[in-house]
């Protein structure tokens, strides 16, 4: 048994040396100090008591000692990080003070003389960088939805006309819009974007490549919200985090602001059960086990493990966040040891065999039913509705089945795999061409699902089709969403 070990860990140290990738090593858990156990344990947990998690990436002491994806996610797509954003901005912020272009202290208005209201009062007058970035600017509730739903010309004039109703420093309320402001003062001092002035300074030598984030009318990147990163990117920044912002012989960004990012800057609330609740930073998050974070809607993650020297990148499209998060401190946190553990060949080369075939379920029914040959090639016309939907029409003689979707934006050709998923791209249901996986069944006699899946989003939303005489009732839920997850119900009546 000895021997197998010892083979096991050259075979391990060969391994990593091998698969250097952009400054992060390829190891096995038990090099690592953890059990192929716990990872297919957590694993496991996740896929029976979590709504869905996209991929996750494990480090130990630098290295990845797990990876997987659900398909139809994958390692090179990258996806929308919702409010993990902020944690970057946040870098950028550490950044610009380090070149002397700010000052933590420096008042919000300061930046902004053009578009300061007449009249200002002394809680704005008082709102500093700072504020920002501790979530303490002093407003009774997030001014994000106010920041385009506004005359006003502009997301920051927006933001600087709203009532300030307490003293900024002595007030948390998680606020997005304070994040935009943060991207907004990085425009004005520097003369570029946010991912403009954070390329060469921190994606670049990271090896993150061509990462993508949105922006306003004014060409302001969204800042706490907008960027799109692969998982590996992802466990890079919580890695160069974790070695106090030291990458490959450099300090990439301050220890100083390392530290203060990442420390308790405000209260947010007083339940040891919650990680919601346990401290806020500079756009990151405290959490219980003397463990913080960047996070954002619907399941992204970037945790950072001082104590145990680890990392987990989590991408998801989960309802409930606190859920993930449990299930690493309950599972994997135990099984993290100070020194290699002995090698469980079996449970390893279970765990390598489950984290290649990792997926999201596709549609389980039938490839063909009462309905489907009547429905084959006709047209339903939806009456009219607020999605702008126009009609609807099928040919299920193949596998996969063509759906073809009209509506205020045109004509949307999907192609609907039976016991799979196929790829390709769309505009239907979303702002602009994405990346989609679709998949398809009959369910019952009269009743085809299809899910569609935006895999650079947390988004699988299902649309449910009935069929009753000469009539389709379509109804559309969403996996997740801010709002009601109930997207339509509309009827559409045979050509």
């Amino acid at each position: 048994m000895k021997t197998n070990t010892a083979l096991f860990l050259l075979f391990t140290s060969l391994l990593s040396v091998l698969g250097a990738k952009d400054g992060l090593l390829l190891s096995s858990p038990e090099a690592e100090g953890i059990s192929s156990t716990a990872i297919v344990n957590f694993v496991q947990a996740v896929e029976e008591q979590v709504d869905a998690l996209h991929s996750f990436m494990l480090l130990r002491h630098g290295k990845i000692v797990a990876q997987g994806w659900w398909n139809p996610y994958n390692a090179s797509t990258p996806h929308m990080l919702y409010s993990l954003s902020k944690s970057f901005t946040s870098t950028a912020i550490g950044l610009a003070i380090a070149e002397g272009r700010l000052s933590i202290d420096d008042q919000v208005i300061s930046f902004f003389p053009d578009e300061t209201p007449t009249q200002v009062s002394d809680n704005l007058k008082a709102m500093r960088i700072r504020d920002l970035l501790a979530m303490n600017t002093g407003h009774q509730f997030d001014t994000t939805g106010k920041l385009w739903n506004s005359e006003v010309a502009s997301g920051v004039a927006a933001f600087l006309s709203l009532p300030v109703e307490h003293k900024p420093g002595t007030h948390f309320v998680y606020n997005s819009g304070a994040t935009y402001m943060l991207s907004a003062i990085i425009n004005k001092v520097t003369g570029t974007s946010l991912l403009e002035y954070l390329q060469p300074r921190l994606f670049a030598p990271l090896g993150i490549d061509k990462p993508k984030w949105e922006s306003d009318p004014q060409g302001i990147n969204f800042g706490g919200w907008g960027l799109y990163l692969k998982t590996e990117d992802i466990a890079k920044f919580g890695q160069l985090y974790l070695q106090k912002g030291w990458w490959k012989g450099q300090q990439i960004v301050p220890e100083s602001w390392v530290a203060a990012a990442t420390s308790r800057q405000t209260s947010n609330g007083s339940n040891p059960e919650s990680d919601w609740e346990q401290g806020y930073g500079y756009q990151f998050w405290r959490c219980r086990h003397n463990i913080y974070r960047g996070d954002g809607a619907f399941g992204q993650y970037c945790i950072v493990m001082p104590d145990q020297d680890a990392v987990l990148a989590i991408t998801g499209g989960v309802g409930d966040m606190q859920k993930p998060m449990n299930l690493v401190w309950n599972i994997l946190l135990p099984a993290m040891e100070e020194s290699p553990v002995v090698p469980d060949f079996t449970v390893a080369a279970a765990l390598e065999k489950k984290l290649l075939n990792l997926g999201l379920l596709p549609v389980s029914g039938e490839v063909g039913a009462k309905y489907a040959k009547s429905v084959s090639g006709a047209t339903y016309v939806f009456e009219q509705n607020d999605q702008g939907l126009k009609s609807v029409s099928f040919d299920m003689k193949k596998n996969p089945s063509c759906i073809v979707i009209r509506d205020d934006k045109g004509e949307h050709v999907l192609f609907s795999g039976y016991g799979t998923w196929v790829a390709g791209t769309t505009d239907f249901a979303v702002d602009a061409v994405q990346s989609v996986a679709a998949s398809g069944a009959w369910t019952a006699s009269n009743q085809y699902l299809l899910k569609l899946c935006y895999y650079e989003t947390p988004y699988v939303p299902q649309f449910l089709f009935q069929f009753q005489d000469q009539e389709v009732h379509l109804t559309v839920h969403y996996n997740v969403s801010f709002g009601d997850r109930k997207w339509v119900e509309v009827v559409g009546k045979k050509l």
